[in-house]
């Protein structure tokens, strides 16, 4: 039927509707009434008609069913009644509009369906038109503003036009209200997406995370690749792919050239180059972030282009992914300097220690050994040909041993020149690991032959952790090499208890230093003929707090090893310098003083110096200070000692030779270091009295020292016996218990008094 403009196009009346409840459409032109068992259009606005009135339901098909808005049809879902409503909004949830009448079943019903959309089901993005063909009734106030109502019109004054505006705006606000929430949605998944990615493990599950979280944030296809572009020393700028997920799976952990996919590498040159995010019509290219050396991008594929809000939540989803990028690098910087050789390349001590921990906790550890290797000689190599050659020939090392060892066992450098090596028994062997040094090492065109040292430890019945072991390799590798370089030794759990009391010792002399448990004594030296004291040795002794003392052939080598002699043997001389002074004043002015003087002592760079201000601090006399040293000082690096002597011997202190006999003395160097005594060790004195041997030994050095002008002393002289064999061939002086025992200086000012 076709009315002129302005009149009315149709009316609509129910027998029992009085006139007020018709719905009235003015005339817009040509429109044929929509049947309610049309199929819906794909992807329109889905509309719920609720209204009891079937005429309703058609009228407003009839006035929108044609129209479309924002080029999408218009689709209506049909209810009769408030329960058949709440039975449709059970199963859909994906409605633009509800038209709902507020008057059905009862004057409240649309109301309360209302409260239900809004309070039970929590479908709060729906937009609500409520109609009602009773203009006397009006609904609550209070309920259009709590339960969020688009608009409230009745039917009589809904002509096709207001009725279209008012879908219209309800359409409109719902895809506002819908983007916003999607938003919201998005930015709560891109934070907890940055949470998840901050707590990645590695650079690798980081790359894979960011694929998986974009296709999860933005309802993408979980198709994407994350490259990483380096620039700088033996790089090219080359394209590697270190995560690859959907159709880009293959690329993973290569190298992408324009040959597999040109759009893909232009995308992500285009990206990297202009460090910025491109928006493709398929596709997504990211700009990650980087330094200087190296970039990161990210292509990502989509099925639709992205509107200016996905792309604005896209950027920020990459400025997020930009700071945990960071995070990671700087978590992989630091966790490669704390568990790998910044040379090498190889494990650490740290990391070889936590496998080593691993594999003592595991089944397979009574066939695990663990070896450390140690190169021969290579400081000397070092020192000669300089430290970057040594490090290439570290490199040449650790790389032989990667090529034959790594595949199969573990492989890491733990020192210096040093390298540890984990795993089976049958594979660690000695055997093998030396014979890797058999043959010639290239490097900067030289050829260099090297040897090395083994320690290991079988982790079979091992009872110490991870750090203890690697400790016990080093002192089966220290073992080794005492007995035999280019040679291999098994820690046992001996090795383990000696080194472990050493250590025991060590701390316990450190606290004897501190607590004064140390003292001096003095054992007089005595002039055979006239049985005279014309001197004394100082010597140190250990008492411990408990009264037990400690012998010095057991802690003078670990304060030796530890160095700790050098402040304990400073001590010693000072407080000997000292009493010497005090023996001066009590009238034995000729009268000298012996200090013994350890290798470590004697070869410290300072011991001159230190020399030098014990005379001037105490006013000792230098003329009657005497420095025993042991035969085998001497003979190390003869020709700097005779230069230390020298100037040793200018400050007037005199030098005496201990032990003498007891090693391999040159005759010719012994000249030469203008010695002024020799001493007699007490196994030769012992020997005066045997019948095999006799004095020979004895009768040799006084004999030597006589034809090079040289004192002699006997020590450990205890019989008379011994003293007139002494006597009888020339030795002027002797000590030991015959004459008196070491004692405190309190005991040795008394003793010179009653045995003038």
């Amino acid at each position: 039927m076709n009315e002129p403009d302005g009149l009315l196009e149709k009316t609509m009346n129910r027998s029992d509707m009085s006139d007020d409840e018709d719905l009235v459409f003015l005339a817009e032109g040509p429109a044929e009434p929509e049947s309610l068992d049309t199929p819906p259009a794909s992807d329109g606005w889905r509309i719920l008609i609720v209204d009891d009135d079937t005429d309703v339901h058609t009228a407003t098909l009839f006035a929108l069913g044609k129209l479309e808005m924002q080029q999408r049809p218009l689709e209506f879902l049909h209810a009769y009644s408030a329960a058949e409503a709440r039975t449709i909004l059970a199963a859909e949830s994906d409605l633009a509009v509800i038209l709902l009448d507020v008057v059905m079943e009862r004057e409240d019903s649309g109301l309360q369906l209302v409260r239900h959309i809004r309070e039970e089901l929590k479908l709060s993005e729906v937009r609500i038109i409520l109609r009602t063909g009773q203009p006397g009734y009006a609904p609550e106030i209070d309920a259009i503003r709590d339960f969020d109502i688009n608009d409230y019109k009745t039917k009589s004054e809904l002509t096709r036009i207001k009725l279209y505006t008012a879908v219209a705006t309800a359409i409109r606000s719902y895809e506002q209200i819908r983007a916003i929430n999607a938003s919201r949605r998005r930015l709560d998944r891109i934070a907890r997406a940055s949470t998840d990615l901050m707590t990645a493990h590695g650079l690798e599950n980081f790359a894979y995370g960011i694929i998986n979280h974009a296709s999860a944030v933005f309802d993408i296809p979980n198709n994407g690749l994350v490259c990483i572009q380096e620039h700088g020393r033996d790089r090219t700028g080359e394209l590697f792919v270190i995560a690859a997920s959907g159709r880009y799976s293959p690329a993973a952990d290569t190298a992408l050239d324009a040959g597999q996919d040109a759009r893909l590498q232009r995308l992500l040159l285009r990206a990297l180059k202009e460090r910025r995010n491109i928006f493709d019509a398929d596709g997504v290219a990211l700009h990650l972030g980087g330094n200087a050396n190296r970039n990161f991008a990210a292509v990502l594929d989509i099925e639709r282009p992205l509107d200016e809000i996905d792309r604005s939540l896209m950027e920020v989803f990459c400025r997020n992914i930009m700071v945990g990028l960071d995070n990671i690098l700087l978590m992989t910087r630091l966790e490669t300097f704390a568990f790998y050789d910044p040379l090498t390349k190889l494990p650490n001590r740290t990391r070889l220690r936590e496998l080593v921990d691993k594999a003592l906790g595991g089944q397979a550890r009574g066939d695990a050994t663990l070896a450390l290797v140690d190169i021969d000689h290579f400081s000397e190599t070092n020192d000669a040909l300089g430290h970057q050659f040594g490090d290439l020939l570290l490199l040449g090392v650790a790389a032989r041993l990667k090529k034959h060892l790594g595949s199969q066992l573990v492989v890491g450098r733990v020192g210096g020149d040093t390298f540890g090596v984990l795993g089976e028994a049958c594979l660690v062997n000695p055997s093998i690991l030396l014979e890797l040094f058999s043959r010639p090492f290239r490097i900067d065109g030289q050829e260099v032959q090297l040897t090395a040292t083994a320690g290991l430890l079988r982790l079979d019945d091992y009872e110490g952790s991870g750090a203890d072991a690697l400790k016990d390799a080093d002192i089966a590798l220290k073992r080794a090499k005492l007995l035999q370089r280019a040679g291999h030794f098994y820690f046992t759990r001996n090795m383990g208890v000696d080194i472990r009391e050493r250590v025991r010792m060590m701390h316990a002399l450190r606290t004897a230093i501190d607590e004064q448990e140390m003292f001096v004594v003095y054992q007089p030296q005595i002039d055979l003929a006239t049985r005279r004291a014309v001197g004394a040795e100082a010597l140190l002794r250990w008492k411990t707090r408990d009264g037990n003392f400690i012998p010095p052939d057991r802690f003078i080598p670990i304060a030796e090893f530890s160095g700790l002699i050098i402040k304990i043997g400073e001590r010693v001389l000072r407080e000997a310098c000292r009493e010497l002074v005090r023996l001066q004043a009590l009238g034995f002015t000729d009268f000298t003083m012996s200090v013994n003087v350890s290798q470590v002592q004697f070869r410290h760079p300072r011991f001159l110096d230190m020399l030098e201000a014990v005379l001037a601090e105490t006013g000792a006399p230098a003329s009657q200070i005497e420095l025993e040293i042991t035969e085998s000082i001497a003979m190390e690096d003869p020709d700097v000692l005779i230069d230390l002597l020298r100037r040793i011997k200018h400050t007037g202190v005199s030098i005496a030779i201990d032990d003498f006999g007891t090693g391999f003395s040159s005759l010719s160097y012994l000249q030469r270091l203008q010695a002024d005594r020799l001493k007699i060790d007490r196994l030769f004195v012992t020997e005066i009295t045997s019948a095999s041997r006799g004095s020979s030994i004895a009768e040799m050095v006084i004999q030597l020292g006589r034809n090079l002008g040289m004192s002699v002393v006997a020590e450990g002289v205890e019989d008379e016996r011994q003293a007139a064999i002494l006597s009888s061939l020339g030795c002027p002086l002797a000590q030991g218990y015959l004459f008196a025992r070491p004692m405190p200086f309190d005991q040795l000012a008394g003793w010179l008094r009653d045995n003038p």
